[in-house]
């Protein structure tokens, strides 16, 4: 088994901002309506590239699709929960030539957000076989993230992290933990800890390819840790420039947040 930790120092996102950011996700949702299959924003304007085609619009069993010209890829959405002071499920299915994939995401709940899951399958072309599935889960406690990230210096880490994560295939897993430190005004140092393993029959196998790569994955993983860092910053950084009367503007206009680079005044 190979294990493998870095650490990066991110943008802290608080709750009260993340509540105010899927409260007013959840407000600007159900104030859509559909016309035909096309949805539309509260003040009419269509948003791109959805199209609702099946169910009832924001209840269990809605189903959309996302059309987008010259995309070979098919991406269909579901509702699978949505309850006002309830939990919120959404399931996204896309499929492709050479790939299909299912990633479910469900958080508890949106107007004070406790729990974020995530589940996921995916496969490649019909009759690729086993190697080309795996499968993965994360959950994220934000309460107790927050709580962790809250700690004073030099108390001892939480035992259990806050985050974790499990991708599997036929001939290894993963695990994956994440731990937050505060760092300075407005960041956290978020410790990124894996754990990489050969499954069955397969271990000693994998033990010896683990030994012989430990350098390149070693790396391979740092410098996938500190993308993801530079990801979330840019995006976290984005969000925090806003006011709250930016953010709903944002929101209602169905153009996302902004991303890095565009201006916000």
């Amino acid at each position: 088994m190979a294990v493998l930790r870095h650490s990066v120092e991110v943008v802290a996102v608080g709750p009260d901002r993340l509540r105010e950011l899927t409260s007013l996700l959840l407000e600007i949702a159900e104030s859509t309506r559909t016309r035909g299959g096309t949805v539309l924003m509260p003040d009419g304007q269509p948003v791109p590239d959805l199209r609702l085609t099946g169910g009832r619009h924001l209840r269990p069993g809605a189903r959309y699709e996302v059309v987008e010209p010259d995309v070979r890829e098919r991406i269909v959405l579901r509702i699978r929960e949505w309850r006002r002071g309830g939990p919120v499920a959404v399931e996204q299915l896309m499929s492709a030539p050479d790939l299909s994939a299912r990633l479910t995401v469900r958080l508890t709940t949106p107007e004070r957000p406790r729990l974020l899951e995530a589940e996921g399958r995916m496969r490649g072309a019909e009759g690729s076989g086993a190697l080309q599935r795996g499968t993965g889960r994360a959950r994220v406690d934000l309460a107790a993230w927050w709580a962790a990230a809250e700690l004073p210096p030099g108390a001892p880490a939480v035992a259990r992290a806050p985050a974790a994560g499990r991708v599997r295939h036929r001939l290894g897993e993963a695990r994956l933990y994440l731990r937050p430190r505060r760092s300075g005004e407005g960041c956290w140092t978020v410790e990124v800890a894996a754990s990489v393993r050969g499954r069955w029959l397969l271990r000693p196998v994998a033990a010896v390819a683990l030994l012989l790569a430990g350098r390149a994955l070693r790396r391979g993983f740092r410098d996938g840790v500190e993308r993801a860092a530079e990801g979330w910053n840019r995006a976290a950084g984005a969000l925090l420039a806003l006011s709250p009367d930016e953010l709903r503007a944002e929101l209602a206009s169905g153009r996302g947040l902004p991303g890095p680079g565009r201006r916000t005044d």
